[in-house]
Protein backbone atom coordinates (compact mmCIF):
# COMPACT_ATOMS: atom_id res chain seq x y z
CA UNK A 1 0.00 0.00 0.00
CA UNK A 2 1.03 3.41 -0.70
CA UNK A 3 2.29 5.52 2.09
CA UNK A 4 2.94 9.11 2.02
CA UNK A 5 5.76 8.84 -0.89
CA UNK A 6 7.64 5.27 -0.44
CA UNK A 7 5.51 1.87 -0.87
CA UNK A 8 6.62 -0.23 2.33
CA UNK A 9 6.38 -3.74 1.55
CA UNK A 10 6.40 -6.58 4.38
CA UNK A 11 7.08 -10.23 3.63
CA UNK A 12 8.80 -13.75 4.46
CA UNK A 13 12.63 -15.08 3.91
CA UNK A 14 11.71 -17.80 1.86
CA UNK A 15 8.37 -20.17 2.09
CA UNK A 16 9.57 -23.85 2.04
CA UNK A 17 10.28 -24.95 5.96
CA UNK A 18 8.36 -28.28 7.09
CA UNK A 19 7.69 -26.65 10.98
CA UNK A 20 5.54 -24.40 8.98
CA UNK A 21 2.82 -27.26 7.54
CA UNK A 22 0.11 -27.61 10.02
CA UNK A 23 1.16 -23.90 11.61
CA UNK A 24 0.89 -21.04 9.04
CA UNK A 25 -0.02 -23.15 6.10
CA UNK A 26 -3.52 -25.09 7.22
CA UNK A 27 -3.39 -28.70 7.32
CA UNK A 28 -3.83 -30.51 4.51
CA UNK A 29 -2.19 -27.22 1.93
CA UNK A 30 -0.25 -29.31 -0.97
CA UNK A 31 3.45 -28.35 -1.46
CA UNK A 32 3.04 -26.71 -4.46
CA UNK A 33 0.41 -24.50 -3.01
CA UNK A 34 2.31 -23.31 -0.11
CA UNK A 35 3.84 -19.68 -2.09
CA UNK A 36 0.35 -19.03 -3.52
CA UNK A 37 -0.75 -19.20 0.13
CA UNK A 38 2.16 -17.25 1.40
CA UNK A 39 2.23 -14.81 -1.27
CA UNK A 40 -1.51 -13.90 -0.19
CA UNK A 41 -0.69 -13.43 3.32
CA UNK A 42 2.19 -10.42 2.67
CA UNK A 43 3.48 -8.37 0.29
CA UNK A 44 7.01 -10.04 -0.91
CA UNK A 45 9.15 -12.66 -0.24
CA UNK A 46 13.49 -13.56 -0.64
CA UNK A 47 13.33 -16.22 -2.78
CA UNK A 48 16.46 -18.20 -1.65
CA UNK A 49 16.95 -21.20 -3.71
CA UNK A 50 19.22 -18.85 -6.04
CA UNK A 51 21.44 -18.58 -3.26
CA UNK A 52 22.12 -22.37 -2.87
CA UNK A 53 21.98 -22.80 -6.72
CA UNK A 54 21.41 -21.87 -10.54
CA UNK A 55 17.15 -22.04 -10.55
CA UNK A 56 15.67 -23.14 -13.96
CA UNK A 57 14.08 -20.45 -16.06
CA UNK A 58 10.47 -22.57 -15.59
CA UNK A 59 11.02 -21.86 -11.45
CA UNK A 60 10.79 -18.49 -12.03
CA UNK A 61 7.95 -18.57 -14.44
CA UNK A 62 5.96 -21.15 -12.57
CA UNK A 63 6.89 -18.78 -9.51
CA UNK A 64 5.36 -15.37 -11.39
CA UNK A 65 2.51 -17.56 -12.09
CA UNK A 66 1.69 -18.44 -8.19
CA UNK A 67 1.36 -14.90 -7.03
CA UNK A 68 -1.01 -11.82 -7.27
CA UNK A 69 -0.01 -9.23 -10.12
CA UNK A 70 1.05 -6.83 -7.89
CA UNK A 71 3.24 -9.22 -5.55
CA UNK A 72 7.28 -8.23 -5.41
CA UNK A 73 10.31 -11.08 -5.04
CA UNK A 74 13.46 -10.34 -3.80
CA UNK A 75 16.14 -12.42 -5.67
CA UNK A 76 19.39 -13.36 -3.10
CA UNK A 77 22.11 -13.81 -5.30
CA UNK A 78 24.69 -16.35 -5.87
CA UNK A 79 26.89 -17.93 -2.66
CA UNK A 80 28.69 -18.80 -4.98
CA UNK A 81 29.09 -15.42 -5.94
CA UNK A 82 29.39 -14.03 -2.71
CA UNK A 83 30.82 -16.99 -0.35
CA UNK A 84 33.13 -18.89 -2.46
CA UNK A 85 34.47 -16.71 -5.56
CA UNK A 86 34.07 -13.69 -2.69
CA UNK A 87 32.37 -10.93 -5.47
CA UNK A 88 36.02 -11.77 -6.98
CA UNK A 89 36.50 -13.13 -10.70
CA UNK A 90 32.59 -13.00 -11.14
CA UNK A 91 31.39 -11.74 -14.80
CA UNK A 92 30.44 -14.91 -15.77
CA UNK A 93 28.81 -16.03 -13.01
CA UNK A 94 27.15 -13.15 -12.58
CA UNK A 95 26.08 -13.28 -16.33
CA UNK A 96 24.99 -17.30 -15.54
CA UNK A 97 22.76 -15.52 -12.43
CA UNK A 98 21.18 -13.15 -14.50
CA UNK A 99 20.56 -15.38 -17.40
CA UNK A 100 18.91 -18.12 -15.40
CA UNK A 101 15.12 -16.65 -15.36
CA UNK A 102 15.08 -13.33 -12.99
CA UNK A 103 14.17 -11.68 -15.97
CA UNK A 104 10.96 -13.69 -16.96
CA UNK A 105 9.49 -12.87 -13.64
CA UNK A 106 8.80 -9.10 -15.34
CA UNK A 107 7.45 -6.53 -12.86
CA UNK A 108 7.41 -9.22 -10.10
CA UNK A 109 11.15 -9.09 -9.47
CA UNK A 110 12.26 -6.34 -7.22
CA UNK A 111 15.66 -6.49 -5.44
CA UNK A 112 18.44 -8.84 -6.17
CA UNK A 113 19.65 -9.31 -2.13
CA UNK A 114 23.82 -9.59 -2.32
CA UNK A 115 24.24 -11.41 1.58
CA UNK A 116 28.62 -11.58 2.26
CA UNK A 117 29.89 -13.45 4.46
CA UNK A 118 31.02 -13.26 8.18
CA UNK A 119 34.17 -13.27 7.28
CA UNK A 120 34.40 -10.95 4.66
CA UNK A 121 35.91 -7.81 5.21
CA UNK A 122 35.60 -4.19 3.79
CA UNK A 123 38.05 -4.05 0.56
CA UNK A 124 37.29 -0.49 -0.87
CA UNK A 125 38.93 -1.36 -4.04
CA UNK A 126 37.66 -4.90 -4.52
CA UNK A 127 34.25 -3.61 -3.47
CA UNK A 128 34.24 -1.08 -5.68
CA UNK A 129 35.01 -2.73 -9.17
CA UNK A 130 32.60 -5.18 -7.43
CA UNK A 131 29.61 -2.69 -7.43
CA UNK A 132 30.37 -1.23 -11.12
CA UNK A 133 29.27 -4.89 -12.60
CA UNK A 134 26.34 -4.50 -11.36
CA UNK A 135 23.03 -3.79 -13.81
CA UNK A 136 20.86 -0.67 -12.94
CA UNK A 137 18.40 -1.85 -15.23
CA UNK A 138 16.46 -4.82 -16.96
CA UNK A 139 17.93 -4.25 -20.20
CA UNK A 140 21.65 -3.94 -19.00
CA UNK A 141 21.48 -7.17 -16.87
CA UNK A 142 20.09 -8.89 -20.17
CA UNK A 143 23.13 -7.77 -21.92
CA UNK A 144 24.99 -8.54 -19.24
CA UNK A 145 23.50 -12.41 -19.18
CA UNK A 146 24.35 -12.76 -22.87
CA UNK A 147 27.57 -13.50 -21.37
CA UNK A 148 26.77 -16.53 -19.69
CA UNK A 149 28.60 -19.79 -20.49
CA UNK A 150 27.83 -23.35 -21.99
CA UNK A 151 26.17 -24.43 -19.11
CA UNK A 152 23.27 -22.39 -19.70
CA UNK A 153 23.23 -22.99 -23.58
CA UNK A 154 19.58 -23.44 -24.67
CA UNK A 155 18.16 -22.38 -21.20
CA UNK A 156 18.94 -19.01 -20.88
CA UNK A 157 16.70 -15.66 -20.45
CA UNK A 158 18.11 -13.08 -21.97
CA UNK A 159 15.30 -10.99 -23.09
CA UNK A 160 13.32 -8.52 -20.74
CA UNK A 161 9.64 -7.67 -21.61
CA UNK A 162 10.46 -4.10 -20.43
CA UNK A 163 13.20 -1.81 -19.03
CA UNK A 164 12.86 -0.94 -15.35
CA UNK A 165 15.24 -0.01 -13.11
CA UNK A 166 17.08 -3.03 -11.17
CA UNK A 167 17.41 -2.63 -7.48
CA UNK A 168 20.68 -4.14 -5.36
CA UNK A 169 20.88 -4.19 -1.95
CA UNK A 170 24.28 -5.58 0.33
CA UNK A 171 24.06 -7.65 3.39
CA UNK A 172 27.25 -6.88 5.12
CA UNK A 173 28.22 -9.28 8.43
CA UNK A 174 32.12 -8.01 9.75
CA UNK A 175 32.58 -4.66 11.87
CA UNK A 176 35.48 -3.52 9.01
CA UNK A 177 32.18 -2.18 7.01
CA UNK A 178 31.25 0.57 9.43
CA UNK A 179 33.61 2.90 6.98
CA UNK A 180 32.40 5.90 5.55
CA UNK A 181 34.04 5.25 2.10
CA UNK A 182 31.46 2.06 2.38
CA UNK A 183 28.51 4.21 2.93
CA UNK A 184 29.83 6.73 0.17
CA UNK A 185 30.25 4.12 -2.83
CA UNK A 186 27.00 2.60 -2.15
CA UNK A 187 25.57 6.21 -2.29
CA UNK A 188 27.32 7.06 -5.62
CA UNK A 189 25.74 4.10 -6.68
CA UNK A 190 22.20 3.84 -5.60
CA UNK A 191 22.41 0.01 -3.85
CA UNK A 192 20.91 0.11 -0.73
CA UNK A 193 22.58 -1.53 2.51
CA UNK A 194 20.91 -3.54 4.23
CA UNK A 195 19.61 -3.13 7.85
CA UNK A 196 20.20 -6.67 9.42
CA UNK A 197 18.57 -6.86 12.74
CA UNK A 198 20.76 -9.33 14.66
CA UNK A 199 22.56 -9.96 18.06
CA UNK A 200 25.51 -11.31 15.55
CA UNK A 201 26.32 -8.40 13.19
CA UNK A 202 26.09 -4.70 12.24
CA UNK A 203 22.96 -3.31 12.57
CA UNK A 204 23.35 0.01 10.07
CA UNK A 205 20.73 2.38 8.69
CA UNK A 206 22.56 4.32 6.68
CA UNK A 207 20.28 5.51 3.58
CA UNK A 208 22.23 4.84 0.77
CA UNK A 209 19.22 4.21 -2.17
CA UNK A 210 16.20 5.33 -2.73
CA UNK A 211 14.72 2.15 -0.90
CA UNK A 212 15.19 0.92 2.11
CA UNK A 213 16.12 -3.03 2.56
CA UNK A 214 15.57 -4.73 6.18
CA UNK A 215 16.33 -8.41 7.25
CA UNK A 216 14.76 -8.55 10.38
CA UNK A 217 16.46 -12.18 11.65
CA UNK A 218 15.39 -11.89 15.61
CA UNK A 219 17.43 -9.37 17.92
CA UNK A 220 17.46 -12.17 20.70
CA UNK A 221 18.45 -15.38 18.80
CA UNK A 222 19.53 -15.54 15.36
CA UNK A 223 17.18 -17.26 12.94
CA UNK A 224 14.56 -17.95 16.11
CA UNK A 225 13.34 -14.76 18.49
CA UNK A 226 10.22 -13.34 17.89
CA UNK A 227 9.72 -9.50 17.85
CA UNK A 228 7.49 -8.54 20.71
CA UNK A 229 4.69 -5.30 20.64
CA UNK A 230 7.43 -2.78 21.60
CA UNK A 231 9.85 -3.97 18.92
CA UNK A 232 7.37 -4.59 16.24
CA UNK A 233 6.50 -0.65 17.40
CA UNK A 234 10.01 0.45 16.81
CA UNK A 235 9.98 -0.87 13.00
CA UNK A 236 7.03 0.55 12.39
CA UNK A 237 8.13 4.13 13.21
CA UNK A 238 10.53 3.36 11.31
CA UNK A 239 9.09 2.46 8.48
CA UNK A 240 6.76 4.86 8.50
CA UNK A 241 9.65 7.24 8.32
CA UNK A 242 11.96 5.71 5.85
CA UNK A 243 8.63 6.26 3.30
CA UNK A 244 7.68 9.82 4.55
CA UNK A 245 11.29 10.62 3.49
CA UNK A 246 12.57 11.34 6.92
CA UNK A 247 15.18 8.97 8.99
CA UNK A 248 14.32 6.92 12.03
CA UNK A 249 15.63 9.41 15.31
CA UNK A 250 17.19 6.30 16.59
CA UNK A 251 19.17 5.58 13.12
CA UNK A 252 22.77 3.86 13.33
CA UNK A 253 24.52 5.38 10.77
CA UNK A 254 28.35 5.38 9.87
CA UNK A 255 27.72 8.54 7.51
CA UNK A 256 25.44 11.82 7.49
CA UNK A 257 21.79 11.69 7.01
CA UNK A 258 20.60 10.38 3.30
CA UNK A 259 18.88 12.51 1.22
CA UNK A 260 15.18 13.59 2.76
CA UNK A 261 13.22 11.89 -0.07
CA UNK A 262 10.88 9.37 0.15
CA UNK A 263 11.80 5.63 0.14
CA UNK A 264 10.09 2.47 -0.80
CA UNK A 265 10.70 0.08 2.36
CA UNK A 266 11.59 -3.90 1.99
CA UNK A 267 11.03 -5.30 5.29
CA UNK A 268 11.26 -9.30 5.15
CA UNK A 269 11.21 -11.56 8.80
CA UNK A 270 14.04 -14.40 8.53
CA UNK A 271 13.14 -15.58 11.94
CA UNK A 272 11.91 -18.38 10.63
CA UNK A 273 12.72 -21.37 12.92
CA UNK A 274 10.07 -21.13 15.32
CA UNK A 275 7.66 -20.22 12.89
CA UNK A 276 7.89 -16.86 14.38
CA UNK A 277 8.40 -14.61 10.62
CA UNK A 278 4.93 -15.12 8.95
CA UNK A 279 3.23 -13.98 12.39
CA UNK A 280 5.82 -11.07 13.05
CA UNK A 281 5.47 -9.80 9.18
CA UNK A 282 1.42 -9.91 10.09
CA UNK A 283 1.22 -8.41 13.01
CA UNK A 284 3.85 -5.21 11.28
CA UNK A 285 1.68 -4.92 8.11
CA UNK A 286 -1.30 -4.53 10.64
CA UNK A 287 0.38 -1.74 13.10
CA UNK A 288 1.24 0.00 9.14
CA UNK A 289 -2.56 -0.65 8.12
CA UNK A 290 -1.63 -2.61 5.09
CA UNK A 291 -4.25 -5.47 5.79
CA UNK A 292 -7.79 -5.03 5.04
CA UNK A 293 -10.50 -5.57 7.53
CA UNK A 294 -10.97 -9.23 6.12
CA UNK A 295 -7.04 -9.87 7.05
CA UNK A 296 -6.03 -9.68 3.58
CA UNK A 297 -3.15 -6.91 2.11
CA UNK A 298 -4.24 -3.81 0.87
CA UNK A 299 -3.04 -4.11 -2.40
Amino acid sequence: MAQAGGRIRIGISGWTYAPWRGVFYPKGLRRKDELSYAARQVTSIEINGTFYGQQKPQNFAAWGAAVPEDFVFSVKAPRFLTHIRRLREVETPLANFLAGGLLSLGPKLGPILWQLPPSFRFDAEGMARFLDLLPQDTEEAARLARRHDDRLKGRAVLETDACRPLRHAIEIRHESFRDIRFVDMLRARGVALVCADTVSWPRLMDATADFMYCRLHGSEELYASGYNDAALDDWARRCRAWASGREPGDAERVGPRGARVPRDVYVYFDNDLKVRAPADARSLMGRLKLLAADGTPRR
